[in-house]
């Protein structure tokens, strides 16, 4: 693998742990495809740094779990303020 690939996967996984981003974050912090984060993440960084994809992992987990409900708050919001506009 390349040194810059793997480069890049580490900051990714710092980036996501430390900011609690989400996969769509992430991609648009980095310029990258939402695709490409999930893959540096789950399969390249597993194969560089097994504990540090495990913690992201953990990160993008809770994040999964919970994206229904921010897309009802979102969905909430615009219709709020299509009511007051």
């Amino acid at each position: 693998m390349k040194d810059y690939i793997e480069e890049r996967a580490m900051n990714i996984a710092n980036y996501i742990i430390e900011n609690n981003a989400t996969v769509r974050q992430t991609a648009k912090e980095f310029g990258i495809s939402k695709s490409t984060v999930h893959k540096d993440v789950t399969e390249r960084l597993a194969q560089i740094n097994p504990s540090l994809a495990a913690e992201a992992r953990k990160v993008l987990d809770v994040n999964k779990s919970e994206r229904h409900i921010r897309g009802g708050l979102a969905t909430r919001e615009k219709y709020l303020h299509q009511q007051i506009c």
